[in-house]
């Protein structure tokens, strides 16, 4: 399998060269040079497989003999020996016509231990086979910091760099990343923005002498291995519902910010798996809601909200798909995001909009409706949604689909029990979060530029082990 990019300069990557190498050097994003068709017959084979045989099939797609495959199953196995559901991601039934896949049973609780459990042994593998080093730089809206340091925190070879938005995050997202205390860690409480953090993180990546010199590797949702990675969970909810007797597509609701999540379901639908619609749903940043509505990208005023994870004006993810709206045509893709560098937006024709529409639809939840989604479905299943969660739910509760649906619980609701005690709900923290709370931390606070962050990396990188 080789990779290319979404704007055109870079191809005929190998997939460990496109995980080493994260961002495109030409600024784009990797994707597969071709997406791997399944047919029935095998979705009809994998019915079966538990979780840990289904992505060890999937990634051997696009791995290729990149990596043998008995040690493949050895990654696949080490990464999700961490997660405390034998069947890792289970799905539960919550209404008539709506489960939910729960991804929270890693070690963070949160959905990005699927993919960076994985990532997090994959570098650790490339490390040791090639004697390389890597320093990964990444940003986090809240889960994807902790669950990329859990993946790599004490690993040989390895040093990571996480820069969250100070005082925007919730405080057990803060405690998990911050009370490491691991040498090959370092994190960053920057004066911004998620959306700064990103674009720090993007320009970095572009400086290609800096990324080369430092070696810097990705840990965010560009990195083409967190997407594949994240396949695997919508082909598993669609085949425990067929073992169940479910026959026909399957909807998936999908709380997003950074689009990656829901890209993946999108990938998978490609692919070939039975999905009906995929339902995008967002917080009151909606500049992802207004665009499926509206053709229109264009970010809006930020508001920090009960699901702090999707406070996102910015989704990385949003070009690869551009790359399939536009018939993976690159340099429509270059055009356009060098339209929204210049001017903040860009919007698509008609037809376009309709390609869009054919396999989204989206819901921007409120505040209240948040909190509200959380109440009911609590005293009327006993069910305990995260108000990241709930957004899915939500969207799956105001839009009608002709197939059963699949809301994805993306975070354990203790990880945000600030916004669940302003429902009056209390709720008791696994034994691993209510810990956090006695650690010390260790966070240094910086300001939000490319040049503050490139100079304490010079020196972090740099140091003597």
């Amino acid at each position: 399998m080789e990779y290319i990019s979404t704007r055109g300069k870079v191809s005929g990557v190998g997939f460990i060269d496109a995980i080493l190498m994260g961002l495109a050097d030409d600024g784009g994003l990797l994707v597969p040079a071709r997406l791997p068709q399944l047919s029935e017959a095998t979705l009809r084979q994998w019915q079966e497989l538990r979780y840990q045989e289904l992505a060890l099939e999937i990634f051997s797609l696009f791995i290729g003999d990149e990596i043998p495959r008995d040690e493949l199953k050895q990654l696949v196995d080490d990464s999700y020996a961490t997660f405390r559901d034998e069947d890792v991601t289970p799905v539960r039934g919550l209404r008539d016509g709506l489960d939910v896949l729960e991804l929270f049973h890693g070690p963070t609780f949160a959905f990005k231990d699927v993919a960076l459990q994985f990532l997090g042994n994959l570098y650790r593998y490339v490390a040791a086979k090639t004697g390389s080093t890597i320093h990964i730089l990444g940003a986090t809206s809240g889960d994807t910091g902790a669950s990329a340091i859990e993946g790599v925190r004490g690993k040989e070879g390895i040093r990571i760099c996480i820069l969250h938005p100070h005082g925007k995050i919730s405080q057990v997202q803060e405690l998990q990343m911050t009370t490491i205390d691991d040498a090959n860690v370092l994190n960053l409480a920057i004066d911004g923005t998620f959306d700064d953090g990103q674009r720090i993180i993007k320009e970095l990546f572009a400086d290609v002498d800096f990324k080369h010199r430092y070696h810097l590797r990705a840990i965010n949702s560009i990195n083409i291995a967190r997407i594949l990675a994240q396949t695997v969970y919508y082909f598993y909810a669609y085949l425990q519902l067929a073992k169940r007797g479910q026959a026909g597509p399957v909807s998936f609701s999908v709380p997003t910010g950074n689009f990656g999540d829901i890209f993946a379901g999108y990938l998978a639908k490609r692919m070939g798996l039975p999905v009906d619609r995929l339902l995008l749903a967002t917080n009151e940043n909606n500049i992802l809601a207004r665009f499926v509505s509206e053709g229109a990208y264009q970010p809006g005023e930020f508001r920090g909200t009960h699901s702090p994870s999707m406070d996102i004006q910015v989704a990385s993810n949003f070009e690869r798909y551009l790359f399939y709206l536009y018939g993976e045509d690159a340099a429509s893709v270059a055009a356009l995001m060098e339209q929204f560098k210049q001017q903040g937006s860009l919007s698509i024709p008609a037809d376009k909009l309709a390609a869009v529409q054919a396999d989204f639809s989206a819901h921007a939840v409120g505040n209240q409706e948040c909190l509200d989604t959380i109440a009911r479905y609590h005293r009327e299943t006993g069910y305990l949604l995260d108000p990241h969660t709930a957004c899915g739910v939500a969207a799956a509760d105001r839009i009608a689909t002709a197939s059963p649906a699949v809301a994805l619980a993306t975070a354990h609701p203790a990880k945000f029990d600030e916004s669940i005690r302003l429902v009056g709900i209390e709720q008791a923290y696994p034994p691993q979060i209510a810990d956090l709370f006695e650690r010390p931390t260790h966070v240094e606070l910086s300001p939000a530029t490319a040049d503050a962050i490139a100079d304490r990396l010079k020196d972090f990188f740099e140091q003597k082990r």
